[in-house]
């Protein structure tokens, strides 16, 4: 009883303030106008006195208010408590309900007190509820987290995003980190942060994301977002590696020699372009602009016919944020494997020479660079060392409207281009330029290639850094070592690398960390 008088609640109060509360407001008194709620409200850390009058006001608004806990609670609202604190406390009761309860803060229900009405944000009709057992479970790596793409923290991590790159364009690896593992956390949060209380307890939130989360709760925005949006630097790198074939040091170079739009680069004199950077610049407007899905789906159909016209059982799959259910990106990327060892050898070459003239608008093959039976590096690095090819498709636009049909079936469909007179296209525009990866991968390897290759680049971080830190295991895009065992561990599956790892499988739908 000791315990549970300190956590407060109901059942608690001294005899001469049960009276109290027994001669406060009553339903019956008053017309409960929203049926949806049942709302318990928290003692603990707010005092009986408050709590009752805080009870009253809100069944004088028509709200319904239960005196005790129970399974017909939906709501909780508590004060100066962290998520993690009602959690314990909410354990000492056993409700049956606790994965469905909503659990709000107090600045919630004065927010409705003072609309006369539930907030939209928390009204049961317009969003989910908290499933409060996930919230007392996060763990600090994203490949133990599920994160679909339904952002709740959206205004958040946009705002963290935008730091974690202006980080990287300053190759501040430490301070990136910071941002990007704040980042991840509140993407896979199931509720939307409403109060400095409610990031107690989650992991990876240090000083300075805290800080843009805290002056986002109070002003709506950040004044240091705001500022770098409109800093000169920051503007011009990020225009400048938006092309095709420029890094950081290009584009750190430009922006030193006084360039500031990419008008200003391409009327340069003295400047030199590869050839890469070249057709970056000829084709930057459709580029810079995003791929969705039914484009994404089309340059699938000619990479298939062109791929099976060399190996006919070779399989091309899609990877990258389409895989991870995504409507739009900015290129397409594709694994091209064979059942059969060694067959996948020569096919890159002659799939993309086999290409049309006017469909390959640009292509640069990078050989393979793979040394076998080696330990792959606990560092994460974004290139592998498969052979692949980055390429510029041109897209006819009537592709893409008939993306949804069988195009290299025997139904007689022929593929757009093939149909297509190149002078009209030109002159109409009736193409755009899409940025494509082709990666061709050993069956061996095929499995850690596609989950190397499907993201997020984040999530693929933390499984790298779990791998290394929690199972003692290096894990790149091509293999798994077990450092205590001394061996390579085979897999045919991405679910079978998950159990090598002792985690539970998650969907590519369930990566976007």
């Amino acid at each position: 009883m000791a315990s549970t008088d300190r956590l407060g609640g109901t059942g608690i109060l001294p005899k001469m303030k049960r009276k109290k509360v027994a001669d406060s407001c009553s339903h019956d008194e008053y017309k409960i106008k929203f049926q949806g709620l049942n709302i318990f409200i928290v003692e603990r850390k707010m005092g009986s006195t408050r709590r009752t009058f805080l009870m009253d006001l809100a069944r004088k608004k028509g709200f319904r208010v239960n005196d005790k806990l129970s399974d017909a609670v939906t709501h909780i609202v508590a004060e100066n408590n962290s998520w993690n604190e009602i959690w314990d406390w909410l354990q000492i009761h056993k409700l049956s309900n606790t994965n469905t309860l909503e659990m709000l803060d107090i600045s919630w229900f004065t927010d409705s007190m003072g609309a006369g009405k539930p907030t939209q944000t928390t009204c049961p009709e317009q969003s989910d509820p908290v499933p409060v057992s996930k919230v007392a479970a996060i763990s600090q790596y994203a490949c133990q987290r599920r994160t679909t793409l339904n952002n709740k923290n959206k205004i958040f991590t946009d705002a963290l995003e935008i730091l974690a790159e202006n980080c990287e364009f300053n190759e501040n690896e430490r301070s990136y980190v910071v941002f990007a593992r704040a980042t991840s956390v509140l993407k896979s949060l199931p509720y939307a942060i409403s109060s400095m209380t409610m990031l107690e307890g989650l992991p990876n939130m240090e000083v300075q994301p805290r800080a843009i989360i805290e002056e986002i709760l109070e002003d709506g925005k950040s004044s240091t977002v705001e500022s770098l949006l409109c800093d000169e630097r920051y503007k011009a790198t990020k225009l400048f590696t938006s092309i095709f074939g420029v890094g950081l040091k290009t584009a750190d170079r430009w922006y030193r020699l006084g360039f500031r739009t990419l008008e200003e680069v391409q009327a340069a004199k003295d400047l030199k372009f590869t050839k890469m950077q070249k057709a970056g610049l000829m084709y930057c407007e459709d580029i810079s602009s995003f791929v969705n899905k039914a484009e994404a789906h089309a340059v699938g159909q000619i990479i298939e016919k062109f791929v099976h016209k060399c190996v006919p059982n070779a399989t091309v799959t899609l990877t990258g944020g389409f895989r991870r259910g995504k409507e739009i990106g900015h290129d397409v990327d594709f694994l091209i494997t064979c059942p059969e060892e060694g067959k996948e050898e020569g096919i890159l070459h002659k799939a993309v020479h086999s290409l049309p003239q006017g469909l390959l608008l640009y292509y640069d093959i990078i050989e393979s660079t793979m040394e076998k039976n080696k330990i792959p590096s606990k560092q994460y690095d974004v290139m592998d060392k498969f052979q692949k090819c980055f390429m510029i498709l041109k897209l006819n636009n009537t592709l893409v409207q008939n993306s949804d049909l069988n195009l290299h079936s025997e139904s007689g469909i022929k593929l757009a281009y093939e149909t297509a007179e190149p002078e009209r296209q030109i002159e109409s525009k009736d193409w755009k330029a899409i940025r494509v990866d082709l990666v061709i991968v050993p069956i061996q390897q095929y499995a850690y290639a596609l989950l190397g290759w499907s993201g997020s680049r984040h999530f693929e971080r933390d499984l790298r850094r779990f791998s290394y830190h929690e199972k003692r295991m290096n894990l790149d895009n091509h293999v798994l070592y077990d450092k205590t065992k001394k061996v390579f561990l085979t897999a045919k599956t991405e679910e079978e690398i998950f159990a090598h790892l002792g985690l539970e499988y998650i969907e590519p739908w369930e990566r976007n960390a």
